[in-house]
C-alpha cells in the first residue's frame, strides 16, 4: 500500500510559513509607509541605518550586510545620493565607499520618534514576553538561513 500524500489544497493557507512571512512583510511595509511617510522606503532606511552604524563601508559590504544584491544596492545608493542623503566615493577597482551626508544624518535623527512609534505599532498586539519571543524567533530564522546561504555560496565557489 502506498503512503498517502497530503493534498496541498487541504492545507490551511494561514498555516504555511511562506504565506505568513509574506503577509507579515506586507503589514510591516504598510505600517512603515503610514508612520514614516513616502520619502524613504524600508530598504532605503535599512541602507541608511547600516551606513550610520558603519560609516565609510564599501558598497559590496553594504549589500551583504543588508541582504541585497550588488546591482540593487548600487541603484538604491545612486538614488540616495541624488536625494543628498549619502556620498559615494570612487575607490580603486570601481568600488565605492559610502557615507551619510549631514542631510542624511539629520533625516535619520528626525525619524527616531517615528521609528519608535513604528516598533510600538508593529508589536502592540503582543504581550511583552511574546514581543521578545517573536523577535528572537525572527532573528533565529534569518540567522540560520543567512548562515545556510553563506555555506552554499562557499560550496559553489570552492567547486564542491
Amino acid at each position: 500500500m502506498e503512503p498517502s500524500v497530503p493534498n496541498p489544497l487541504s492545507l490551511d493557507l494561514y498555516d504555511q510559513p511562506g504565506h505568513l512571512i509574506r503577509r507579515a512583510q506586507q503589514i510591516a511595509a504598510q505600517l512603515f509607509r503610514e508612520v514614516l511617510g513616502p520619502d524613504v522606503t524600508p530598504v532605503q532606511y535599512a541602507i541608511l541605518r547600516m551606513l550610520q552604524e558603519s560609516p565609510g563601508i564599501d558598497q559590496v559590504t553594504l549589500a551583504r550586510l543588508v541582504a541585497l544584491d550588488n546591482s540593487t544596492t548600487a541603484d538604491i545608493a545612486a538614488r540616495l545620493e541624488i536625494k543628498g542623503w549619502i556620498h559615494r566615493e570612487l575607490l580603486p577597482r570601481r568600488q565605492r565607499r559610502l557615507s551619510l551626508t549631514p542631510e542624511g544624518e539629520a533625516m535619520l535623527a528626525a525619524f527616531v520618534p517615528n521609528v519608535h512609534e513604528l516598533r510600538k505599532r508593529m508589536l502592540s498586539a503582543l504581550e511583552p514576553e511574546e514581543q521578545m519571543e517573536f523577535k528572537r524567533l525572527l532573528r533565529k530564522f534569518v540567522q540560520l538561513h543567512d548562515a545556510a546561504e553563506v555555506g552554499e555560496q562557499a560550496t559553489v565557489t570552492s567547486g564542491k
